[in-house]
């Protein structure tokens, strides 16, 4: 296979697995929990998991719902006491069994109760499905890695998860132009925002 034929079936790899993404009533509890959550939405992932779980963060921040992101290992040295009774939080592990995600969230049940944890996963026996109270499930991911391990398709669907519940919230909540603008106090999207306010 040629070099282009080779990346545009990479390319067609990752876009079939944000096509597979199962998108179902699931999505709307998510996003209820997320719209009436009565504490913080918390992010946290391992690896290139992590990664999107700090952009999802950000994102939903820039966009008028305060999050952040909390790294699993640095929880179990302290940082699990930003979490309190009420906060939401949004696990991405496309295994669902990565160790330190899955112990953050059963050490956080201590301090959070009554809060709702989402979980974002792929593979069918995913310990993260026993855990959280909500599973958004990608579908089956086949990497289009020649050794089969790289994290890229699965990466693309995670990503795109993340983005349709952030604009679907963004969404719910009516942000508006000027609550976008002074969120974005400089750079391109700020001056956009403040000029299509003018």
């Amino acid at each position: 296979m040629d070099t282009a034929a080779r990346i545009r079936a990479i390319l067609d790899a990752e876009a079939e697995a944000i096509r597979s993404i199962r998108v179902d009533a699931t999505f709307e509890r998510a996003l209820d929990a997320m719209a009436n959550c009565p504490g913080k939405i918390i992010t946290l992932g391992m690896g290139k998991a992590g990664f999107v779980a700090r952009r999802f963060a950000a994102t939903l921040a820039s966009t008028a719902t305060p999050a952040f992101y909390i790294h699993p290992s640095e929880a179990a040295h302290g940082d699990l006491g930003h979490i309190e009774d009420g906060d939401c939080m949004i696990a991405f592990s496309t295994s669902g069994k990565t160790r330190e995600v899955l112990e953050c969230i059963e050490l956080s049940r201590h301090l959070n109760q009554h809060g709702t944890v989402i979980g974002i996963t792929s593979h069918p026996d995913s310990g993260l499905r026993d855990l959280a109270d909500v599973v958004l499930d990608m579908g089956v991911i086949e990497e289009p890695c020649p050794l089969g391990l790289t994290p890229s398709a699965s990466i693309a669907a995670m990503s795109a998860i993340a983005d349709a519940l952030t604009l679907t919230l963004m969404e719910r909540k009516g942000v508006t132009r000027d609550q976008y603008g002074v969120r974005h106090h400089g750079g391109y999207l700020g001056r956009k925002a403040r000029l299509d306010n003018v």
